[in-house]
């Protein structure tokens, strides 16, 4: 459950990954409620423990005993939140666990390793909607987790009040994330990893107006050219041009400006995009560690397969 979108993903464990059964997801963004009123509220909770509900009856017509269901950035800050876990685990049939940044962070490394040791320095940033989530992980030290409260729906919000942008919002959303990207690296990393709905759908967008085999990073000018793309129609033209959510299109400004933040904050050319993260790494955390998955985190981010 985060920001912007409840997520299902039903997969069975492979070594070396996820076969993946079913993966869908319904935008609801509960991070308005964050920001707004600060509640869901009874027609908020309904429409969310609904939702939800599903899901978990779809992942136990599909075969799954025990559900895992979390919680991210709006869990840890709506007011009505303990409702929302009671009520959410009661109608699921299993409990809401609502997770930490380092634990968010820990779980989106190891659905992006699959398990596997990691060999060079590595950054790996979760744009959310809400927040980021950020862990520097080496094959020589141990993994360090962040959280920090900039995330692409919270940020547009906040900044863009238009469709489509222009380019004072692109000037003010790079300021605004630049100012509020609280956190340093300890070292420059080997290589730059993106995970989570904006940064794939900015790969997506550049990829649909250039070549669909380019490869799986973003630039300075891939960016520029999704700026471009996001200011030269509505958000409704170019979902039903280019085969994406509205919803999502109108984070990418805001998604792309985090990006550029984290490139110049570690002096990076570029950045790789991984569809993979933290329902991938939940997925293998329980399989490799059972219910206990939680309390073993720092030790999973490090892998266990050669």
């Amino acid at each position: 459950l985060g920001s912007t979108s409840v997520h299902l993903l039903i997969a069975r464990p492979e070594r070396g990954g996820l076969t993946v059964v079913d993966d869908e997801s319904t935008f609801l963004g509960l991070g308005a409620a964050v920001d707004g009123p600060g509640s869901l509220g009874p027609g908020g909770r309904a429409t969310l423990v609904s939702t939800v509900g599903a899901y978990a009856d779809l992942a136990r017509e599909a075969g799954v005993v025990r559900p895992i269901i979390m919680g991210t950035e709006p869990l840890r800050r709506l007011t009505d939140a303990t409702r929302i876990v009671a009520e959410v685990s009661a109608r699921a049939g299993a409990p809401l666990a609502v997770l930490d940044h380092e634990e968010e962070a820990l779980l989106t490394l190891v659905g992006l390793t699959g398990g596997r040791a990691v060999r060079s320095d590595l950054l790996v940033v979760d744009i959310g909607g809400g927040s980021s989530e950020l862990v520097e992980i080496g094959p020589n030290g141990l993994a360090r987790a962040a959280g920090i409260q900039l995330g692409a729906a919270r940020l547009t919000r906040r900044i863009v009040d238009r469709d489509p942008p222009i380019a004072d919002h692109f000037e003010a959303l790079g300021g605004a994330a630049r100012d509020e990207f609280a956190w340093t690296p300890t070292r420059q990393p080997a290589d730059v990893v993106f995970v989570g709905g904006t940064a794939t759908n900015l790969l997506k967008l550049v990829r649909r107006v250039g070549s669909p085999e380019r490869d799986d990073r973003l630039d300075r000018l891939d960016l520029a050219t999704a700026r471009d793309i996001v200011q030269s129609a509505p958000a409704e033209m170019l979902a039903a041009t280019h085969g994406l959510r509205e919803a999502r299109i109108r984070l990418l400004p805001a998604g792309a400006a985090i990006v550029e933040t984290v490139l110049d904050a570690v002096g990076a050319d570029s950045g790789r995009v991984v569809d993979a993260g933290i329902r991938e790494g939940a997925i293998l955390a329980a399989e490799r560690a059972g219910d206990g998955w939680r309390d073993r985190l720092e030790e999973l981010a490090h892998g266990w397969l050669t």
